[in-house]
């Protein structure tokens, strides 16, 4: 799959795609069928499958002070998508311009102009340009003028009423219940991030464990988890990871602290991706090292009888 990081002055070969346009943020099944429908298209008018989406996200340009809240990082994204025969992703900058651009400039100089696009597939809830003054409606009109098709994907639940949305997708998170989360998704809640010196108390009670900053990653239910974590050569590893404040030692930042069952080795700098598989307990403080010690062990039990389960 080639990423594309802009709309402006590309060749004829870049352009001519059947696309899905959104944030995409998750690439949870919701996401899925809309893409879906873009394949649809891109196969009937023999034209590749593409996605539109947007870096940063436009909640973070407009909100630069706002919470994090990101379901996954662009490298994610693109290991997402990849599965689902994609060949192209727009990966396009959400700066002062695009920001700016009405509904009908983005529809012409973006989707027309720019990437030349043969159809456009979107949410039911999608909106665009500036003010969010385009719908699903509009864009269908604005495609009749520009010589593309657009369809409209229904609000897709599953058959347990489900809500498959990025917003379930954080409260499921907040909540706890990764496996509401990881049923929208369609696969389980990863962290990606580099691991950072942190510490080191866990060396000192035999419990060496990877530090990694949650970045703009939404944070997910403070507590204990059940983790499966993937290391860059590709070896996996189960374990049992700390996610919040530490109440015994007061952290000023989140953390994702992981404890990777049977590895040895030196993890600094290395970028893992941590999945989140169940949420055992919450933050707790103790009375002492010994109870904190005796603590960890029995998360740790718990972890493998769940990932045993599995």
């Amino acid at each position: 799959m080639q990423v594309v990081r802009d709309w402006r002055d590309l060749p004829a070969a870049l352009k001519g795609a059947a696309v899905a346009v959104g944030a995409f943020d998750g690439v949870h099944r919701g996401h899925q069928a809309v893409i879906a429908d873009a394949r649809a298209a891109a196969e009937r008018l023999g034209a590749p499958l593409g996605v539109v989406s947007f870096d940063p996200h436009p909640r973070r340009f407009f909100q630069k002070e706002a919470a994090p809240f990101r379901l996954m990082t662009a490298d994610q994204m693109v290991e997402a998508l990849e599965p689902l025969g994609v060949d192209v992703l727009y990966l396009l900058p959400f700066d002062a311009e695009m920001a700016g651009m009405s509904d009908a400039e983005f529809a012409e100089r973006v989707l027309g102009e720019g990437l030349g696009v043969r159809h456009a597939a979107v949410g039911f809830d999608f909106t665009f340009g500036k003010g969010r003054t385009g719908s699903p409606e509009a864009l269908r009109t604005y495609g009749e003028r520009l010589g593309f098709t657009v369809s409209t994907a229904e609000r897709k639940d599953d058959a347990d009423g489900l809500k498959l949305s990025s917003s379930a997708t954080r409260e499921a998170l907040k909540a706890g219940d990764m496996d509401r989360a990881a049923a929208i998704l369609g696969r389980s809640f990863a962290i990606r991030g580099a691991v950072i010196h942190g510490d080191k108390r866990g060396r000192t009670i035999g419990v060496p464990t990877a530090n990694i900053d949650l970045g703009d990653y939404m944070r997910p239910a403070y507590g204990v988890y059940a983790i499966r974590a993937r290391l860059p050569d590709g070896r996996r590893f189960g374990g049992v990871a700390s996610l919040g404040v530490r109440p015994m030692y007061a952290l000023e930042t989140p953390l994702l602290e992981a404890w990777l069952f049977d590895f040895d080795g030196d993890l600094y700098g290395q970028t893992l991706d941590v999945e989140l598989i169940a949420w055992l307990r919450g933050e707790e403080r103790f009375d002492g090292l010994e109870a904190l010690k005796a603590q960890i062990a029995k998360d740790g039990d718990d972890a493998r009888e769940v990932l045993a389960s599995l």
